[in-house]
């Protein structure tokens, strides 16, 4: 076996071991030990390719959001109704996070705690992911009629807002609740409507 492949085998079976770890607990709690003693990797090889824990979790994030990334722009988007629309993105996130619950675990934990000395790196990997959602809200937005005193940049600037208020309240969620994948079902339900709302408001229109 080439030199080569050998590393590459051996950065295969770091990182697998890493998503397993990093995709089963939070940050905090995973740890290098573990991936070692679980997987017979000794700590001077994962030294030998990762230079701490840091390093190792922020490649774990990369590969998930760009396979995440990567999942999405495998579908072929037909937009013709703003809330469908929306449906659909949602219900495909849906469908890779129950395909690939330790990705679905490593996305929520960088979204809902993501450990804050490495908050500035994980931003700079999501670009990507976030870059693909704006252009699919940019996209759905074309079926709608915006107000004449709302332009499409305000209203992508008030999607980030909203984005940001309602990621915020389950942050706080996140820290009082035991119960992190009943809390990610919560915050995929709710992404919709808090969506809907944002569009339509909550406030029925009086008939005169």
């Amino acid at each position: 076996m080439k030199q080569d492949e050998k590393k590459q085998l051996s950065q295969d079976k770091i990182l697998n071991a890493a998503i397993v770890e990093f995709g089963t607990k939070s940050y905090e709690n995973a740890s290098l030990n573990n991936i070692c003693s679980d997987n017979k990797i000794s700590k001077g090889l994962i030294y030998h390719y990762f230079k701490n824990k840091d390093e190792l979790y922020l490649c774990c994030v990369k590969i998930c959001f760009d396979e995440l990334t990567r999942f999405l722009d495998s579908e072929k988007y037909v937009f013709t109704d703003f809330q469908k629309d929306i449906n659909h993105y949602l219900a495909l996130r849906y469908r890779f996070f129950h395909e690939n619950p330790n990705y679905s675990n490593i996305f929520f934990n960088t979204v809902l705690q993501p450990p804050v000395h490495l908050k500035n790196q994980i931003k700079e990997l999501r670009k990507d992911f976030d870059a693909q959602g704006i252009h699919y809200y940019k996209s759905a937005l074309k079926n709608i009629v915006l107000r004449e005193d709302i332009t499409e940049e305000e209203a992508i600037e008030y999607f980030f807002i909203f984005q940001e208020m309602f990621n915020g309240y389950f942050q706080s969620k996140a820290y009082e609740n035991s119960d992190f994948n009943t809390l990610i079902e919560a915050h995929e339900m709710k992404l919709s409507k808090i969506l809907n709302i944002m569009l339509y408001g909550i406030a029925k229109e009086r008939k005169e």
